[in-house]
């Protein structure tokens, strides 16, 4: 296995930055559940050991995904930067959605502010803008485009991230008397968003030559690096030659991996989450039935 250390310093490949602003958001939490719970709505339920997790993990995957060696590796081949999108999209918002107590959000979105921005959050809207703009962003020359200009990929990257919330919110909603679909209208959303993200998954895997001139082209590619290291980046073709030195596979082999593990990782993603409304679904249909444990 390649031993990144020998060729990319501690701050390339940590972002120590950014890991102190992930630490500091999970700081945050905790006083939001704990001390301001207490102060604000001592009568709201405390979060669940399973919330805890959930949002502490979410938050480590997003460090992992774009401070940590998972966002390097991903301007390194693309089957990372397709690893790197799967658990920033598909993983990380429901992870962070549920982990969160209901009464943060309503405290959040309660207000009047938010209220002009309320038709974004159309089942329909969301799930067609997340499904358009991920897409979107697979076509090769928006892709190269985004990878080389880092304004733009900052922006774009935020704008992916808040409306994959915004499709999950319909899924996996944290505050029950928000949500607008009933269960089965959410299993049927969620088999949607299948459909709709595999023509780009299908674009990549069965692509028979190199789409993206980022993991081709070792100009471009040296451009690109310049978003996770410093400087200037354009000795990197001179020492390496290009990414398929950091690559045992060839480009294409590389790409239609790259495609398999971002449908896996929906297919498996998905699925989890359907057994996860079918279970509420069924409990709640079959509440009347259970026995009362003050009468048994």
């Amino acid at each position: 296995m390649l031993d990144l250390n020998k060729y990319f310093s501690f701050a390339e490949l940590w972002t120590p930055m950014f890991l102190f602003a992930m630490i500091a958001v999970v700081i945050l939490y905790f006083y939001l559940i704990g001390p301001w719970r207490e102060k604000h709505f001592p009568t709201e339920t405390k979060a669940t050991a399973k919330q805890k997790w959930l949002f502490v993990g979410g938050i480590f995957l997003v460090y992992l995904c774009h401070g940590g060696p998972i966002n390097l590796l991903g301007h390194l081949t693309f089957t990372y930067h397709m690893v790197n999108m799967s658990i920033s999209y598909l993983v990380v918002p429901p992870m962070i959605l549920l982990g969160l107590p209901a009464f943060v959000w309503r405290k959040v979105f309660s207000t009047n502010f938010w209220r002009k921005f309320r038709f974004l959050m159309n089942p329909i809207i969301t799930l067609i803008l997340f499904n358009m703009l991920f897409s979107f962003y697979h076509i090769p020359m928006v892709h190269d485009y985004v990878m080389t200009n880092f304004t733009v990929h900052r922006l774009y990257y935020v704008i992916l991230f808040i409306t994959s919330f915004m499709m999950w919110w319909q899924i996996a909603c944290p505050v029950p008397e928000w949500s607008r679909l009933t269960d089965v209208k959410r299993m049927a959303y969620v088999f949607a968003n299948g459909v709709l993200l595999t023509p780009a998954c299908a674009l990549i895997i069965f692509a028979p030559e190199a789409l993206y001139a980022t993991y081709s082209d070792p100009e471009v590619w040296a451009t690109a690096m310049g978003y996770c290291m410093p400087g200037d980046t354009s000795y990197l073709v001179s020492e390496f030659g290009g990414p398929q030195f950091f690559n045992t596979m060839s480009i294409v082999e590389d790409q239609q991996l790259g495609g398999i593990v971002m449908k896996l990782v929906q297919e498996l993603m998905y699925g989890v989450i359907l057994v996860y409304i079918f279970k509420q679904w069924f409990k709640r249909e079959h509440a009347d039935d259970l026995p009362d444990p003050e009468t048994a």
